[in-house]
C-alpha cells in the first residue's frame, strides 16, 4: 500500500481530496441555485446561520463565520440595509444587540433553503439511476462516520 509523506495511504489521501473538491463544487453550484445573486456568499452565510441557530451577537456571528468584527459589521450593515436582519438590545445586557432575521430574512432564507432542496432532489432523480443512487446512500451512511467522535 502505497502511502504519502505524512503516512497517509494514498487512496485516503485521494478520498479527502476528491471529497473537498466535490462538495466544494455541491456547495457553489446550491449557491447559485438559490441566490438571485444580490447577495454575497458571506451575506449568505451569515442568513444561513441565523436561520438555522436564531438570535446571536455580532461577535458571536464573527467568531462562527472565522471573520473579523469589523467584517461582520460590514456583512450586517449589508444584511440591514436589505431589511433582511432586525437588532435589539440583548435583555442581558444592554452594551450589544441581538441579531435576528426580519421577516423578510426568515422568507428569504426558507426560499433559499427550498430552492436547495429541490435543485438537490430534482439532480439526484435526473441524473442517477435507482441502483446509482443505493450506491450513494450508502457512501454517505459511510462518510457520516467523518463526523463522529
Amino acid at each position: 500500500m502505497d502511502r504519502t509523506s505524512d503516512g497517509v495511504s494514498e487512496s485516503a489521501a485521494r478520498a479527502a481530496r476528491d471529497l473537498r473538491v466535490v462538495m466544494s463544487r455541491v456547495r457553489r453550484r446550491a449557491r447559485e441555485v438559490s441566490s438571485d445573486g444580490a447577495l454575497t456568499p458571506s451575506q449568505v452565510s451569515v442568513l444561513s446561520r441565523l436561520g438555522k441557530e436564531g438570535d446571536t451577537t455580532a461577535s458571536a456571528l464573527a467568531a462562527a463565520e472565522g471573520v473579523r468584527p469589523q467584517s461582520m459589521a460590514t456583512i450586517l450593515a449589508a444584511l440591514d440595509g436589505r431589511g433582511l436582519i432586525r437588532r435589539r438590545p440583548d435583555p442581558n445586557d444592554g452594551r450589544r444587540q441581538l441579531v435576528s432575521l426580519s421577516e423578510l430574512g426568515a422568507e428569504t432564507y426558507a426560499g433559499d433553503r427550498q430552492a436547495r432542496t429541490e435543485w438537490l432532489n430534482r439532480t439526484f432523480q435526473d441524473r442517477y439511476t435507482e441502483a446509482e443512487l443505493r450506491t450513494i446512500n450508502e457512501a454517505l451512511t459511510l462518510l457520516g462516520r467523518l463526523t463522529d467522535k
